[in-house]
This record gives C-alpha cells, sequence and structure tokens, in this order.
C-alpha cells in the first residue's frame, strides 16, 4: 500500500517504514504529526482519487531529526556587465519516517486499471504576440524599442529593411533619451532574427560592444 501526499508543500509517494527528507517542519523531534492532505492512495490495486485531497484519509509520521541538506552554490553573471555574485545555500529539512497509511473512510474507491486511456485536453489556442521582441537586439533596451515600435518598426523584418539612418532619425526625435545609441548593426541582427539564425546572431553580438563593431 502506498500514498501520494503533500508535505510542506512538496508532494510524495510513500509507503509504510519509509524514511523521507521534507522540507522543515515546526514539530519537535520525536513528536508524531498527521498529513491529511492525501491524493492518491493504492490499496492492493484499488486506486482511490482525491478531489483534490481524499476525505477520511490521512498519512502518520514521526518526526526523527532537524538537519540542513548540502551546499548548494547560486552563481550569477551578467555578460559585459561586470556583474558577478556567488551566494552558497543550505535547505532546512526534517526526516520523518511514515509510521502508518490510515485509510478508512476514504470515497471515490475504483479499481485499477492497467491501461490508462490517454486524454488530450483541448486547449484554447494562445494569442498571437504583436511584433517581435526587439530587445534582443544587441544595443536596443526597453526604451529604444518602445521609440521603434512606436514609429511602426515592431518586427524583426521591419527593422532589417529600414536604413539605419532612418533609425537614428527616430531615435533622435524621440524624447526617450535615446538619441546616443548607435544603429548601425540593428538591421544586420534584425535580419539573422528573422531568419531564425539565432546561434549566428549570437556569435555576431559576441563580437559587439553594446551594439557596436569592436
Amino acid at each position: 500500500m502506498y500514498a501520494i501526499v503533500e508535505i510542506a508543500g512538496q508532494q510524495f509517494k510513500v509507503s509504510k517504514d519509509q524514511k523521507v527528507f521534507v522540507h522543515r517542519l515546526s514539530n519537535e523531534e520525536g513528536s508524531k504529526v498527521s498529513f491529511e492532505k492525501v491524493l492518491l492512495l493504492d490499496d492492493n490495486g484499488n486506486i482511490t482519487l482525491g478531489a483534490p485531497a481524499i476525505d477520511g484519509a490521512s498519512v502518520e509520521a514521526k518526526v526523527l531529526q532537524h538537519l540542513k541538506g548540502d551546499k548548494v552554490i547560486v552563481f550569477k553573471k551578467k555578460r559585459r556587465k561586470g556583474f558577478k555574485k556567488k551566494n552558497g545555500h543550505r535547505q532546512s529539512l526534517t526526516q520523518i519516517i511514515i509510521e502508518g497509511i490510515v485509510s478508512s473512510g476514504a470515497k471515490k474507491t475504483a479499481p485499477k486499471a492497467e491501461k490508462v486511456a490517454e486524454v488530450k485536453e483541448a486547449k484554447a489556442p494562445k494569442a498571437k504576440k504583436a511584433g517581435d521582441d526587439l530587445v534582443i537586439i544587441e544595443g536596443i533596451g526597453p526604451k529604444a524599442a518602445e521609440v521603434l515600435v512606436a514609429a511602426g518598426i515592431d518586427t524583426f523584418a521591419k527593422l532589417a529593411s529600414t536604413d539605419a539612418t532612418k533609425v537614428k532619425e527616430i531615435l533622435e526625435a524621440s524624447t526617450a533619451k535615446v538619441s546616443h545609441l548607435d544603429p548601425t548593426t540593428w538591421a544586420q541582427q534584425a535580419q539573422l532574427a528573422a531568419d531564425g539564425k539565432m546561434d549566428e546572431l549570437k556569435k555576431l553580438q559576441d563580437e559587439l560592444n553594446g551594439g557596436k563593431a569592436v
């Protein structure tokens, strides 16, 4: 017999005498604890499903010890920004042992099927996003992207077909303080993005500095 139960925000498949590490519990070591959010029970082939939890079912356990998990290193770096940050983290855990699974009073029992029919849930089509995300072009930030979209340049294809001189005029005419930007390579980058050549785009951007050719 086993159960799928939610403990401290996580779901576990548990059975009697099994030891489990869960997020830190407030219970003292050696104390008994009961988890009533049982999502599924399997009793010798009889499956009981909850909606979401099963009425009358619970998992009984005993707190063995509180401890900390292994250290995890979190390293963050921003390319060409000079930003690096390294942190270590040890998750607070509690080890428990499953002493029993209570299923008395559980409802909605159904025989275990040998084969589960595959059900495909119909999904509503997602609305197509208008335009492209121009900020992936090296040198274009959120403000510059807004200026270009307002000028009707909202796709990679349109940016690729617009002369750099025209783009510069649009930037200089804006009050968003983007006149200092250099759009010389934007059309080339946009063409690669429009063609779906993201690897080539990344290679080109690695050779640029703020959107400018080095």
